[in-house]
């Protein structure tokens, strides 16, 4: 048997550095061996081929999970510019077997989950041999040392072995010192490295210590010299836990190559050190030519005069600090002061989108996935939808045919937890008919697609499946009310009669008039969608209805006797029911017209729901927020005049009523960004009712009620504020003269004014587009 002191070719690298990986590309240049052992999972032996094919494009990485528990995975992410790429490269451009060495995945991902993590090479240990080597050079800076040493030399112009043997040397002086401290990276290492060591002895019997390279971290490369006997090696690895696994290439991105973003042996810098690596001569030049780029997309003046000079700075930076090549620091430094004229807000778009960048690598169709992964790739591609790295928005219009199926799989795959999208609010139209969402594919989101897995093997089949079983699972009436409306926004025809199954079951049992109101909206906002998407919600409307009516019955005594935070919930669940009554009778307004029995129903539903508000307004034993918000809703839907609204609140604000209640009221009526301190500007009754209440309050109330009215007010927009205080400051006598005295009813004229009201359609249209625009009076 060979050992392995017969001293096979060792390069101990750095993951992701591009200075190692233009060492490692010379080094087996000159030594040409014939096979290369990487430090990687050997599951991934059968992926190797695909490094070559010409839809794969790095970043990516190999991606392991145990098959029967998808979330259980690790990376192991690549670069152009990481030294085992260029070794896989390289092999397979020579024809000459490459083969990973590292412990298999079978282990790793059976390792507990305090113990599992992303290959962390060099970078993952407890103690970083890179600040120690820094440190005894006399550097207090690990990475501009690096650079120094590493990443601005040349790779060994004579013997482009040399830079590895001295690496070696110093990781096994390193070695002895911190080797043995105990803890889990010691633990972890021990069989990785025999693991290791297994593999290679295998490569050496087959080609011969002069036919075998290894590319691995420095780290690992004493212990790989290391003379132990294949009995050890075996016996640290025997009686380990597995799982069975599945490995694959994933697409992976710059950012999630950086250290901020949580990888263990990531850089600072990736998009700096593609440059650099990618760069053929020139590379501060080339670098601030790209920054000068970026800024004037940005529409910011920069000029080949301002390149020149950050040019010659980042030289005499350089220069000054006794470095051989401006870095980072230098390039970054004459970016601030020459491009960005002292301003760092320029100069974090520079490091978000070129330091770190956004490159999102591509792996060949042919690639093993699971199912579903393929079934979204198609359907990716036909919808024309491409995952990318840097978040975008995209606006869809349900009208047309490829937004909708657009929109139906970026809710699915919110079914499915795999939130590749997330909604925004549409800019310009409120209309049903369209959505925004904001982009951004994350490598994380294959682990996701790999879990969702177990629930089918196409997006449709597996979201489903899974509403299905979210529907039975569901802890609440809310809760199933909302599913239903994802169903339906997801297009999930065959998922809806288990979800209104469940719905009806909880919606009998449910006696909490809380939880009805909570579910109504979610309900209801379901069958308006189903009409912008063509879907039948019939069983909706009639759960939905059926649920108002129970609403209906409870509400009123759910209202009294409630301390202030159970008064302000439930004063926003009358809120939510007003709404959700409005959006039933506008859905059947056309059949309501007609005199239909759905738009007869609807149309009672809302006769019932304002008498209800009129039994909230009229009750003392109603919270006071309540009945305050049933009479404003009541004013706003022409159901009490103004006079009766006036004579109202002057109930509400008589001396006999605690202060405490009275603020209450206030707030239900002009607060809850209800559009109050409008009402107050153009209504000088109600106005002049606050107004001496709130004057006639004791000292020692108003202490009490003073943040009640604090936060009520507090919600008014400036100008609302400031026309408030002006009117309060004139006094009684001089308000009709500024608000609504022409009319001679103070705040209100006898009857709208049609007129005047059309002039202001032109600009409406604009503002909100023709499609938007809703013919007043239809």
């Amino acid at each position: 048997m060979r050992d392995v002191a017969e001293r096979p070719l060792l390069l101990g690298v750095r993951h992701h550095g591009p200075g190692s990986a233009r060492g490692v590309r010379a080094a087996l240049e000159a030594a040409r061996p014939r096979t290369v052992l990487i430090e990687g999972p050997p599951e991934a032996d059968a992926l190797i081929a695909l490094a070559a094919h010409e839809d794969m494009r790095p970043p990516v990485a190999l991606l392991g999970h145990a098959v029967d528990e998808p979330g259980r995975s690790a990376f192991w992410p690549m670069a152009e510019f990481s030294p085992e790429w260029v070794a896989l490269r390289w092999a397979l451009e020579h024809g000459v077997p490459a083969r990973f060495i590292d412990l298999p995945a079978a282990h790793s991902l059976a390792w507990d989950k305090e113990e599992e993590g992303e290959d962390g090479g060099v970078e993952g240990l407890r103690v970083d041999p890179l600040a120690a080597l820094a440190g005894t050079a006399g550097h207090d800076d690990p990475e501009r040392w690096w650079e120094d040493v590493v990443e601005h030399r040349s790779a060994g112009e004579r013997d482009p072995f040399a830079p590895f043997a001295a690496l070696e040397e110093a990781m096994t002086a390193l070695r002895e010192a911190y080797d043995g401290t105990g803890g889990v990276d010691d633990d972890r290492d021990a069989l990785r490295e025999a693991s290791m060591r297994l593999r290679l002895r295998a490569a050496l019997r087959e080609h011969g210590a002069g036919g075998v390279a290894v590319v691995c971290g420095a780290w690992h490369v004493p212990a790989l010299r290391r003379r132990t006997t294949v009995a050890a090696d075996r016996a640290l690895l025997k009686g380990l836990p597995r799982v069975k696994a599945d490995l694959t290439w994933v697409p992976w991105t710059h950012r999630r190559l950086a250290r901020v973003g949580g990888y263990g042996a990531g850089v600072d810098s990736p998009g700096w050190y593609a440059h650099l690596f990618a760069a053929p001569d020139r590379p501060v030049e080339r670098w601030l030519t790209k920054v000068a780029g970026l800024l004037r997309e940005e529409d910011r003046i920069v000029s080949p005069a301002h390149v020149i000079e950050a040019v010659r700075l980042a030289e005499a930076l350089a220069a000054l600090r006794g470095r051989p090549l401006p870095g980072l620091g230098e390039t970054t430094d004459a970016v601030r002061a020459v491009l960005c004229e002292g301003s760092d807000v320029p100069l974090a778009l520079v490091h978000d989108r070129l330091v770190v960048g956004d490159a999102l690598g591509e792996v060949p169709a042919g690639a093993p996935a699971v199912p579903l992964q393929r079934d979204l790739d198609r359907t990716q591609r036909r919808l024309r939808l491409k995952p990318e790295a840097r978040e975008r928005e995209a606006e869809l219009d349900l009208r047309k045919d490829n937004d909708a199926e657009r929109s139906r799989l970026l809710h699915r795959l919110r079914l499915l937890h795999v939130p590749w999208g997330r909604p925004a609010a549409s800019r310009g139209s409120t209309g049903t008919f369209r959505e925004t969402w904001r982009l951004r594919w994350e490598p994380e989101l294959s682990v996701r697609v790999a879990e969702a897995g177990v629930w089918g093997t196409t997006v449709l089949a597996a979201a489903t499946a899974k509403a299905q079983a979210d529907a039975v699972a569901a802890r609440d009436l809310a809760e199933v009310t909302a599913l239903a409306e994802r169903c339906l926004l997801a297009g999930l025809p065959d998922a809806l009669p288990t979800v209104m199954r469940v719905l009806a079951d909880r919606a009998a049992l449910d006696a909490d008039v809380g939880h009805l109101a909570q579910a109504l909206p979610a309900l209801v906002r379901a069958q308006r969608y189903g009409d912008v998407r063509g879907t039948d919600t019939g069983a909706l409307a009639g759960v939905a209805a059926g649920l108002a009516e129970r609403v209906f019955v409870g509400l009123p005594p759910a209202c009294a006797a409630l301390d202030a935070e159970a008064a302000e919930e439930m004063r926003r669940h009358v809120d939510a029911v007003h709404g959700a009554v409005g959006l039933l009778a506008e859905t059947a307004g056309p059949g309501e017209r007609s005199g239909d029995a759905a738009g007869t129903r609807q149309g009672g539903l809302r006769r019932r729901w304002l008498r209800v508000l009129r039994t909230l307004a009229a009750r003392d034993a109603v919270a006071g927020v309540v009945r305050g918000r049933a009479v404003r809703l009541l004013l706003d839907e022409g159901e009490v005049a103004g006079e009766e609204a006036a004579r109202l609140m002057g109930l509400a604000l008589s001396p006999r009523t605690p202060p405490a209640d009275a603020a209450a009221w206030i707030e239900g009526f002009v607060g809850g960004g209800a559009g109050g301190g409008l009402l107050l500007v153009h209504d000088e009754r109600l106005l002049a009712l606050v107004d001496a209440w709130l004057t006639g309050v004791s000292v020692e109330a108003f202490t009490d009620v003073l943040p009640l009215l604090r936060r009520t007010f507090a919600a008014y927009e400036t100008g609302v504020r400031r026309t408030l205080g002006e009117l309060v400051r004139r006094g009684p006598e001089q308000r009709a003269d500024v608000v609504g005295a022409a009319s001679g009813t103070p705040g209100f004229a006898a009857e709208a004014d049609g007129e005047r009201a059309d002039a202001v359609l032109p600009v409406v249209r604009l503002l909100l587009g023709d499609d938007d625009l809703v013919e007043v009076g239809a």
